[in-house]
Protein backbone atom coordinates (compact mmCIF):
# COMPACT_ATOMS: atom_id res chain seq x y z
CA UNK A 1 0.00 0.00 0.00
CA UNK A 2 2.82 2.44 0.82
CA UNK A 3 4.47 1.74 -2.53
CA UNK A 4 1.13 2.41 -4.26
CA UNK A 5 0.73 5.74 -2.45
CA UNK A 6 4.31 6.71 -3.28
CA UNK A 7 3.75 5.99 -7.00
CA UNK A 8 0.57 8.06 -7.03
CA UNK A 9 2.30 10.97 -5.31
CA UNK A 10 5.09 10.85 -7.90
CA UNK A 11 2.46 11.13 -10.63
CA UNK A 12 0.64 13.89 -8.76
CA UNK A 13 3.70 16.16 -8.47
CA UNK A 14 4.06 16.99 -12.20
CA UNK A 15 0.27 17.25 -12.45
CA UNK A 16 0.25 19.98 -9.81
CA UNK A 17 3.06 21.82 -11.61
CA UNK A 18 1.18 21.64 -14.94
CA UNK A 19 -2.02 22.90 -13.30
CA UNK A 20 -0.15 25.78 -11.67
CA UNK A 21 1.29 26.79 -15.05
CA UNK A 22 -2.16 26.73 -16.66
CA UNK A 23 -3.72 28.70 -13.82
CA UNK A 24 -1.01 31.34 -13.87
CA UNK A 25 -0.88 31.59 -17.65
CA UNK A 26 -4.63 31.79 -18.24
CA UNK A 27 -4.99 34.35 -15.47
CA UNK A 28 -2.56 36.63 -17.33
CA UNK A 29 -4.75 36.44 -20.45
CA UNK A 30 -7.72 38.07 -18.70
CA UNK A 31 -8.45 41.60 -19.94
CA UNK A 32 -7.90 44.62 -17.72
CA UNK A 33 -5.18 45.91 -15.45
CA UNK A 34 -5.35 44.86 -11.78
CA UNK A 35 -3.31 47.90 -10.77
CA UNK A 36 -5.96 50.23 -12.20
CA UNK A 37 -8.66 48.40 -10.26
CA UNK A 38 -6.55 48.59 -7.12
CA UNK A 39 -5.67 52.27 -7.48
CA UNK A 40 -9.29 53.33 -7.81
CA UNK A 41 -9.68 56.99 -8.74
CA UNK A 42 -6.01 57.76 -8.12
CA UNK A 43 -4.56 57.27 -11.59
CA UNK A 44 -1.27 59.07 -10.93
CA UNK A 45 1.32 57.35 -13.20
CA UNK A 46 3.88 57.42 -10.39
CA UNK A 47 1.48 55.63 -8.05
CA UNK A 48 0.61 53.05 -10.69
CA UNK A 49 4.29 52.39 -11.41
CA UNK A 50 5.04 52.05 -7.69
CA UNK A 51 2.26 49.49 -7.32
CA UNK A 52 3.55 47.50 -10.28
CA UNK A 53 7.02 47.47 -8.80
CA UNK A 54 5.68 46.53 -5.36
CA UNK A 55 3.79 43.53 -6.70
CA UNK A 56 6.50 42.70 -9.29
CA UNK A 57 4.07 43.06 -12.18
CA UNK A 58 6.80 44.57 -14.36
CA UNK A 59 8.84 41.36 -14.25
CA UNK A 60 8.66 38.92 -17.18
CA UNK A 61 5.84 36.40 -16.93
CA UNK A 62 8.29 33.53 -16.46
CA UNK A 63 9.95 35.33 -13.54
CA UNK A 64 6.55 36.12 -12.01
CA UNK A 65 5.54 32.46 -12.25
CA UNK A 66 8.82 31.22 -10.78
CA UNK A 67 8.49 33.64 -7.87
CA UNK A 68 4.87 32.64 -7.26
CA UNK A 69 5.37 28.87 -7.45
CA UNK A 70 8.47 29.04 -5.25
CA UNK A 71 6.48 30.89 -2.61
CA UNK A 72 3.49 28.53 -3.01
CA UNK A 73 5.76 25.55 -2.34
CA UNK A 74 6.57 27.17 1.03
CA UNK A 75 2.96 28.05 1.81
CA UNK A 76 3.18 31.66 0.61
CA UNK A 77 0.50 32.25 -2.04
CA UNK A 78 1.13 35.95 -2.32
CA UNK A 79 -0.81 38.99 -1.17
CA UNK A 80 -4.31 40.04 -2.22
CA UNK A 81 -4.23 43.10 -4.46
CA UNK A 82 -7.59 44.21 -3.10
CA UNK A 83 -7.39 43.65 0.67
CA UNK A 84 -3.57 43.61 1.07
CA UNK A 85 -3.93 40.42 3.15
CA UNK A 86 -1.91 37.24 2.58
CA UNK A 87 -3.84 34.89 0.29
CA UNK A 88 -3.04 31.95 2.57
CA UNK A 89 -4.78 33.73 5.45
CA UNK A 90 -7.86 34.46 3.31
CA UNK A 91 -8.07 30.83 2.22
CA UNK A 92 -7.55 29.61 5.80
CA UNK A 93 -10.41 31.86 6.95
CA UNK A 94 -12.84 30.65 4.25
CA UNK A 95 -11.80 26.98 4.12
CA UNK A 96 -13.64 25.87 7.32
CA UNK A 97 -16.87 27.39 5.99
CA UNK A 98 -16.65 25.61 2.64
CA UNK A 99 -15.48 22.37 4.27
CA UNK A 100 -18.49 22.37 6.59
CA UNK A 101 -20.90 23.07 3.73
CA UNK A 102 -19.28 20.44 1.49
CA UNK A 103 -19.24 17.78 4.22
CA UNK A 104 -22.89 18.35 5.14
CA UNK A 105 -23.96 18.41 1.48
CA UNK A 106 -22.11 15.16 0.78
CA UNK A 107 -23.69 13.66 3.90
CA UNK A 108 -27.16 14.50 2.60
CA UNK A 109 -26.23 13.11 -0.82
CA UNK A 110 -25.02 9.81 0.64
CA UNK A 111 -27.98 9.44 3.02
CA UNK A 112 -30.43 9.99 0.17
CA UNK A 113 -28.65 8.66 -2.91
CA UNK A 114 -27.14 5.36 -1.73
CA UNK A 115 -30.31 3.89 -0.09
CA UNK A 116 -32.38 4.98 -3.11
CA UNK A 117 -29.87 3.38 -5.48
CA UNK A 118 -29.89 0.11 -3.53
CA UNK A 119 -33.70 0.05 -3.38
CA UNK A 120 -33.97 0.82 -7.09
CA UNK A 121 -31.60 -2.01 -8.01
CA UNK A 122 -33.16 -4.58 -5.66
CA UNK A 123 -36.68 -3.66 -6.82
CA UNK A 124 -35.77 -3.33 -10.49
CA UNK A 125 -38.69 -2.68 -12.86
CA UNK A 126 -41.16 -2.14 -10.00
CA UNK A 127 -42.94 1.01 -8.81
CA UNK A 128 -40.11 1.61 -6.31
CA UNK A 129 -37.56 1.60 -9.14
CA UNK A 130 -39.62 3.98 -11.26
CA UNK A 131 -40.22 6.30 -8.30
CA UNK A 132 -36.51 6.39 -7.39
CA UNK A 133 -35.56 7.19 -10.98
CA UNK A 134 -38.19 9.93 -11.14
CA UNK A 135 -36.86 11.48 -7.93
CA UNK A 136 -33.28 11.28 -9.26
CA UNK A 137 -34.31 12.94 -12.52
CA UNK A 138 -36.06 15.68 -10.57
CA UNK A 139 -32.97 16.24 -8.44
CA UNK A 140 -30.82 16.66 -11.56
CA UNK A 141 -33.34 18.92 -13.29
CA UNK A 142 -34.28 21.38 -10.54
CA UNK A 143 -31.82 24.33 -10.41
CA UNK A 144 -30.15 24.87 -7.05
CA UNK A 145 -30.94 28.59 -6.96
CA UNK A 146 -34.68 27.95 -7.50
CA UNK A 147 -34.81 25.24 -4.85
CA UNK A 148 -32.89 27.45 -2.43
CA UNK A 149 -35.28 30.37 -2.90
CA UNK A 150 -38.33 28.13 -2.50
CA UNK A 151 -36.93 26.63 0.70
CA UNK A 152 -36.24 30.08 2.12
CA UNK A 153 -39.83 31.13 1.39
CA UNK A 154 -41.35 27.97 2.85
CA UNK A 155 -39.08 26.98 5.72
CA UNK A 156 -37.82 30.40 6.86
CA UNK A 157 -40.42 32.99 5.85
CA UNK A 158 -43.66 31.01 6.20
CA UNK A 159 -42.79 28.43 8.85
CA UNK A 160 -39.92 30.17 10.65
CA UNK A 161 -38.11 26.91 11.36
CA UNK A 162 -34.62 27.84 10.14
CA UNK A 163 -32.71 31.10 9.52
CA UNK A 164 -32.97 32.32 5.94
CA UNK A 165 -29.30 33.22 5.53
CA UNK A 166 -26.05 33.95 7.32
CA UNK A 167 -23.35 31.83 8.87
CA UNK A 168 -22.28 31.06 12.43
CA UNK A 169 -19.06 29.21 13.20
CA UNK A 170 -19.47 25.87 15.03
CA UNK A 171 -16.94 27.07 17.60
CA UNK A 172 -19.23 29.98 18.50
CA UNK A 173 -22.60 28.21 18.55
CA UNK A 174 -22.72 24.64 17.23
CA UNK A 175 -26.51 24.34 17.21
CA UNK A 176 -26.96 27.66 15.43
CA UNK A 177 -24.24 26.74 12.94
CA UNK A 178 -26.07 23.53 12.03
CA UNK A 179 -29.32 25.45 11.61
CA UNK A 180 -27.79 27.98 9.22
CA UNK A 181 -26.15 25.23 7.16
CA UNK A 182 -29.04 22.76 6.90
CA UNK A 183 -30.87 24.38 4.00
CA UNK A 184 -27.86 25.19 1.80
CA UNK A 185 -26.41 21.73 2.43
CA UNK A 186 -29.74 20.12 1.54
CA UNK A 187 -30.01 22.21 -1.64
CA UNK A 188 -26.56 21.06 -2.77
CA UNK A 189 -27.08 17.51 -1.53
CA UNK A 190 -30.27 16.83 -3.50
CA UNK A 191 -28.63 17.28 -6.87
CA UNK A 192 -25.61 15.24 -5.82
CA UNK A 193 -27.89 12.54 -4.37
CA UNK A 194 -29.36 12.00 -7.83
CA UNK A 195 -25.89 11.39 -9.25
CA UNK A 196 -24.96 8.98 -6.46
CA UNK A 197 -28.30 7.20 -6.81
CA UNK A 198 -27.67 6.47 -10.50
CA UNK A 199 -24.12 5.23 -9.86
CA UNK A 200 -25.22 3.09 -6.90
CA UNK A 201 -28.07 1.56 -8.89
CA UNK A 202 -25.81 0.73 -11.83
CA UNK A 203 -23.14 -0.81 -9.59
CA UNK A 204 -25.69 -2.81 -7.58
CA UNK A 205 -27.32 -4.22 -10.72
CA UNK A 206 -23.94 -5.51 -11.87
CA UNK A 207 -23.02 -6.95 -8.48
CA UNK A 208 -26.38 -8.68 -7.91
CA UNK A 209 -25.76 -10.76 -11.06
CA UNK A 210 -22.32 -11.88 -9.87
CA UNK A 211 -21.55 -15.52 -9.06
CA UNK A 212 -20.60 -14.88 -5.43
CA UNK A 213 -24.00 -13.30 -4.77
CA UNK A 214 -25.77 -16.35 -6.21
CA UNK A 215 -23.51 -18.55 -4.07
CA UNK A 216 -24.38 -16.55 -0.95
CA UNK A 217 -28.07 -17.00 -1.67
CA UNK A 218 -27.57 -20.71 -2.33
CA UNK A 219 -26.01 -21.05 1.12
CA UNK A 220 -29.29 -19.91 2.63
CA UNK A 221 -28.19 -16.47 3.79
CA UNK A 222 -30.96 -13.96 4.33
CA UNK A 223 -31.64 -11.52 1.51
CA UNK A 224 -30.85 -8.62 3.83
CA UNK A 225 -27.40 -10.04 4.61
CA UNK A 226 -26.70 -10.85 0.97
CA UNK A 227 -27.52 -7.30 -0.10
CA UNK A 228 -25.86 -5.37 2.73
CA UNK A 229 -22.78 -7.51 3.39
CA UNK A 230 -21.92 -9.07 0.04
CA UNK A 231 -23.45 -6.91 -2.69
CA UNK A 232 -23.36 -3.39 -1.26
CA UNK A 233 -19.74 -3.58 -0.11
CA UNK A 234 -18.51 -4.26 -3.63
CA UNK A 235 -20.98 -1.86 -5.23
CA UNK A 236 -19.63 0.97 -3.10
CA UNK A 237 -16.23 0.87 -4.83
CA UNK A 238 -17.23 3.10 -7.79
CA UNK A 239 -19.49 5.17 -5.53
CA UNK A 240 -16.47 6.10 -3.39
CA UNK A 241 -14.66 7.45 -6.42
CA UNK A 242 -17.67 9.51 -7.47
CA UNK A 243 -18.11 10.81 -3.92
CA UNK A 244 -14.49 11.94 -3.79
CA UNK A 245 -14.87 13.83 -7.06
CA UNK A 246 -18.11 15.41 -5.85
CA UNK A 247 -16.49 16.50 -2.60
CA UNK A 248 -13.61 18.04 -4.54
CA UNK A 249 -16.09 19.90 -6.72
CA UNK A 250 -17.86 21.24 -3.63
CA UNK A 251 -14.57 22.48 -2.22
CA UNK A 252 -14.23 24.65 -5.29
CA UNK A 253 -17.14 26.66 -3.96
CA UNK A 254 -20.86 26.42 -4.68
CA UNK A 255 -21.15 29.98 -5.94
CA UNK A 256 -24.92 30.31 -6.42
CA UNK A 257 -25.84 28.52 -3.21
CA UNK A 258 -23.38 30.55 -1.16
CA UNK A 259 -24.70 33.76 -2.70
CA UNK A 260 -28.34 32.89 -2.03
CA UNK A 261 -27.75 31.94 1.60
CA UNK A 262 -25.05 34.58 2.22
CA UNK A 263 -22.40 32.06 3.19
CA UNK A 264 -18.85 33.51 3.25
CA UNK A 265 -17.10 30.57 1.62
CA UNK A 266 -14.82 30.03 -1.38
CA UNK A 267 -17.60 30.86 -3.82
CA UNK A 268 -18.02 34.47 -2.73
CA UNK A 269 -14.25 34.89 -2.39
CA UNK A 270 -13.65 33.71 -5.97
CA UNK A 271 -16.44 35.86 -7.41
CA UNK A 272 -15.13 38.99 -5.68
CA UNK A 273 -11.56 38.20 -6.76
CA UNK A 274 -12.53 37.71 -10.42
CA UNK A 275 -14.48 40.96 -10.61
CA UNK A 276 -11.66 42.95 -9.00
CA UNK A 277 -8.94 41.13 -10.99
CA UNK A 278 -7.32 39.96 -7.79
CA UNK A 279 -5.01 37.49 -9.52
CA UNK A 280 -3.27 36.18 -6.43
CA UNK A 281 -6.52 35.13 -4.73
CA UNK A 282 -7.89 33.35 -7.82
CA UNK A 283 -4.59 31.55 -8.42
CA UNK A 284 -4.32 30.49 -4.78
CA UNK A 285 -7.87 29.12 -4.57
CA UNK A 286 -7.64 27.24 -7.87
CA UNK A 287 -4.27 25.75 -6.91
CA UNK A 288 -5.53 24.65 -3.48
CA UNK A 289 -8.67 23.16 -5.05
CA UNK A 290 -6.60 21.24 -7.60
CA UNK A 291 -4.36 19.83 -4.87
CA UNK A 292 -7.47 18.86 -2.89
CA UNK A 293 -8.85 17.04 -5.94
CA UNK A 294 -5.63 15.06 -6.32
CA UNK A 295 -5.50 14.13 -2.63
CA UNK A 296 -9.18 13.12 -2.64
CA UNK A 297 -8.59 10.87 -5.65
CA UNK A 298 -5.68 9.28 -3.82
CA UNK A 299 -7.87 8.74 -0.75
CA UNK A 300 -10.56 7.18 -2.95
CA UNK A 301 -8.03 4.78 -4.51
CA UNK A 302 -6.81 3.75 -1.06
CA UNK A 303 -10.40 3.19 0.13
CA UNK A 304 -11.14 1.09 -2.97
CA UNK A 305 -8.20 -1.17 -2.24
CA UNK A 306 -9.31 -1.52 1.36
CA UNK A 307 -12.84 -2.53 0.32
CA UNK A 308 -11.90 -4.77 -2.61
CA UNK A 309 -9.12 -7.31 -1.85
CA UNK A 310 -8.72 -8.05 -5.58
CA UNK A 311 -7.31 -4.57 -6.12
CA UNK A 312 -4.63 -4.82 -3.44
CA UNK A 313 -2.16 -6.68 -5.66
CA UNK A 314 -2.85 -4.49 -8.70
CA UNK A 315 -0.09 -2.07 -9.76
Amino acid sequence: MLAFIARRLMIAAPTVVLISMLVFGLQKLLPGDPVLAMAGEDRDPAVLEALREQYRLNDPVAVQYATWIAGAAQGDLGVSLRTRQPVADLIAAKAPVTLQLAAMALGFALLIGVPMGVLSAVKQNTWADYLANAVALSGLSVPNFWLGIMLILLVSVNLGWLPASGYVSPSEDFARSMQTMLMPAFVLGTGLAATLMRHTRSAMLGVLRADYVRTARAKGLSERRVILKHALRNALVPVITVSALIFGELLGGAVLTEQIFTIPGFGKLVVDAVFTRDYAVVQGIVLCTAVAFILLNLAADVAQRALNPRLRDAP
